[in-house]
């Protein structure tokens, strides 16, 4: 094949985007952050391998178009919550014909993954609303159904509004964001105040904030806590952005990452069994949530 050949070749692949809501999942799981002791610290976050070219083009659109300006006009479209009233169980048929034909390492739906985190949570004898969190924790992944692109849905979050982190997973990208040169959002506090709390700072938009403003009536904090910020890695993994948290923030950090793990490192070929569990989350439901949600 010709230098010329070769060339177009990997422009079209730079230019692939995620084929599937959990390539962003997986390629954390496996590449960003792996199970601990699994392999050392030092092969991991090579973001130069061609084969994740589709997360690289996930995350340069991310970081192009996630602007504070964007984030209002999305919690303006959708916080609102008034696009479908669902039960729990239409919720979950719903986000299942998200279903991931092409995963490489695993043929899972949507609720196995729920599954198989509540049921590790619940395994290992944490509180019922904690192993609820496990089960609904994506469940606002629904956004991909409203035509939202998986940019806008998936993803590690971050603060918008002010200076974004070099610890956020390729921040290189964010050089494209008109934010990263304008004066009112591009220094380390820009629209916020020194440890304001993060209750008071806008997110990335994606399915962690969506989720939680639809469940922030029902379930406890460190619940919520762990739903908003499950995806926010440069807080709970990296340390960063400590200069906007106030001490609440930096109390409920210690439930992020204990739900950290249930999320990442408990999807396994062995399906639990859906006909047998349901009684038990049908129970949980109807003790935390109202008969049905809005959307």
């Amino acid at each position: 094949m010709s230098d010329s050949s070769n060339q177009k070749e990997n422009k079209r692949s730079e230019q692939q985007p995620l084929q599937h809501v959990d390539q962003w999942q997986d390629f954390v799981e496996q590449q960003v952050y792996p199970e601990p002791h699994k392999k050392k610290h030092s092969e991991y976050r090579n973001y130069d391998n061609p084969a994740r070219e589709c997360v690289r083009e996930f995350y340069r659109l991310n970081h192009r178009y996630q602007t504070f300006e964007f984030v209002l006009q999305k919690e303006e479209e959708f916080l609102n919550l008034e696009r479908r009233q669902m039960t729990m169980f239409e919720s979950l048929e719903f986000l299942n014909t998200l279903v991931d034909d092409s995963d490489p390492d695993i043929d899972l739906d949507q609720l196995q993954h729920l599954l198989q985190t509540a049921e590790a949570i619940r395994a290992d004898g944490h509180e019922d609303w904690f192993v609820l969190a496990g089960f609904v924790h994506d469940l606002g992944k629904v956004l991909c159904l409203f035509d939202e692109p998986q940019w806008a849905v998936v993803g590690d979050t971050f603060p918008v509004g002010c200076r974004f982190s070099d610890r956020i997973v390729y921040s290189e990208f964010f050089a494209d964001n008109p934010d990263f040169v304008d004066p009112r959002y591009n220094t380390q506090l820009g629209v916020y105040e020194r440890n304001c709390g993060l209750r008071k700072v806008h997110m990335s938009w994606g399915h962690d904030e969506y989720l939680y403003h639809v469940m922030k009536d029902f379930l406890p904090e460190p619940a919520l806590y762990m739903i908003r910020y499950h995806s926010f890695y440069a807080w709970h993994r990296e340390g960063e952005y400590d200069w906007l948290c106030d001490d609440h923030d930096r109390e409920m950090l210690r439930w992020v990452k204990k739900f950290n793990p249930y999320d990442l490192y408990t999807k396994c070929p062995v399906k639990p069994d859906w006909h047998e569990l349901r009684p038990y989350y049908e129970n949980l439901f109807a003790k935390y949530l109202p008969a049905t949600l809005q959307f």
